[in-house]
């Protein structure tokens, strides 16, 4: 046990979290009504320094507890569903009004790319969730929503693209890719 805690301990140190305490966000009923946004924000994750603000409204009685940063790592998970990459992403048949093909294009990124695209930008979603290096997003009866930054390597040229992906805070440490491309 002492080994596995010295190795979660230098894990954090080397990701820069010494400091960083998790979060888990609880609703407390009190009374019949319920607010929309905060039963959306219930049992979501949040490192202590980026989460949304309490208390939500007038008579809120949400709070947050701590949450150990293992379970962050063993447990917080992305997802996104593959429509987002196509058609979506890619734009098949100009069923949306985006631009966002012809971005990935320029970087060298065809259809035939959609799967790998998906499957970095969730791992870099969950990894940069985990180390805390999202910004806060609109929040609303939807849910929070967070902005990560991920990097892909240029296919056209030697160098790589950074930009904004969009994503929606879920229970139990899970995110939800809501866009891939969210801005530059």
């Amino acid at each position: 046990m002492k080994k596995i805690k010295e190795f979660m301990t230098a894990l954090k140190k080397a990701a820069g979290l010494t400091g960083t305490k998790w979060v888990v966000w609880e609703h407390i009923q009190v009374g019949k009504s319920h607010c929309e946004t905060c039963l959306k924000l219930n049992k979501c994750w949040f490192i202590e320094e980026k989460k949304p603000k309490l208390p939500q409204h007038f008579l809120c009685h949400c709070t947050t507890k701590p949450i150990s940063y293992t379970d962050v790592v063993n447990f917080a998970t992305s997802n996104s569903d593959s429509s987002k990459f196509d058609p979506y992403l890619f734009n098949r048949g100009m069923a949306y009004s985006h631009n966002k093909q012809k971005l990935f294009e320029s970087w060298g990124y065809t259809i035939d790319d959609a799967d790998w695209l998906q499957k970095t930008i969730e791992e870099q979603g969950v990894e940069k969730y985990i180390n805390g290096d999202y910004d806060l997003g609109l929040l609303n009866k939807y849910g929070q929503r967070i902005n990560i930054r991920v990097e892909i390597p240029r296919k056209d040229k030697e160098g790589t693209v950074s930009f904004l992906t969009g994503w929606m805070v879920c229970p139990n440490g899970r995110i939800q890719l809501n866009t891939p491309y969210g801005g530059k």
